[in-house]
């Protein structure tokens, strides 16, 4: 079955073979369940105005407006979000222990050259962020999805982490944060701002110093 280019679950995802992304995601405990919930709804109501705008023929103006006013909303929900992340320091794991983040790392470079090329990678202690671009197609010759990739390398590391840390169960939050690449300087501020993160925490003073930020040439 093919895959469509959007799917929906608590967040909008877009898929696209060949697209560059910014993708967050956290560890299932980094972040309260209700914490982004308000941010949430809101979403899915702009989301829902805008594809019954859209299938209802409405002007174009009403649906520019209703896009802009949904990623506006969308910017403040990932600024509360990477502020929740920056505060919250209890997590179960420690991702910035050097074994743990190479896990990490090895997993997102594991299909480099093969179903994308990387640009950078920065595990924080509860989250991690990952600038990317996918290949139109994969070894095989068939489409390369987004959600593919992301469980392929989520699954691999959370198990191998849980064996590290000798423990079972859920590691990371069943959903990821994924934005696309519009162009080069939005390309250029997703790398600026991935490996800026950990000055941006307080736990360095520039981001060369921190273990898990990779800058791929």
């Amino acid at each position: 079955m093919e895959k469509k280019e959007f799917h929906r679950a608590n967040l909008p995802h877009y898929q696209q073979p060949g697209q560059a992304y910014f993708v967050t995601w956290n560890l299932y405990d980094a972040i309260p369940a209700k914490a982004l919930q308000d941010y949430t709804q809101k979403l899915k109501l702009l989301r829902s105005n805008i594809d019954f705008a859209i299938h209802s023929n409405r002007p174009h103006e009403q649906i520019s407006e209703l896009r802009f006013e949904y990623n506006i909303l969308r910017k403040k929900m990932m600024k509360a979000f990477e502020d929740l992340l920056h505060l919250e320091n209890k997590s179960v794991i420690n991702l910035s222990k050097p074994h743990n983040t190479q896990i990490v790392i090895n997993a997102l470079r594991y299909w480099e050259d093969k179903r994308l090329y990387n640009y950078t990678i920065c595990v924080m202690p509860n989250h991690v962020h990952w600038v990317f671009k996918l290949l139109k197609e994969n070894e095989n010759g068939k489409p390369v999805w987004l959600d593919d990739v992301l469980k392929s390398v989520k699954q691999y590391s959370a198990t191998q982490i849980n064996k590290q840390e000798k423990r079972a169960g859920m590691l990371w939050h069943k959903e990821s944060w994924d934005t696309t690449i519009r162009d080069d300087r939005h390309l250029y501020e997703a790398i600026e701002y991935t490996r800026n993160n950990p000055v941006t925490a307080g736990l360095v003073t520039h981001w060369s110093d921190w273990l898990g930020t990779i800058i791929f040439e």
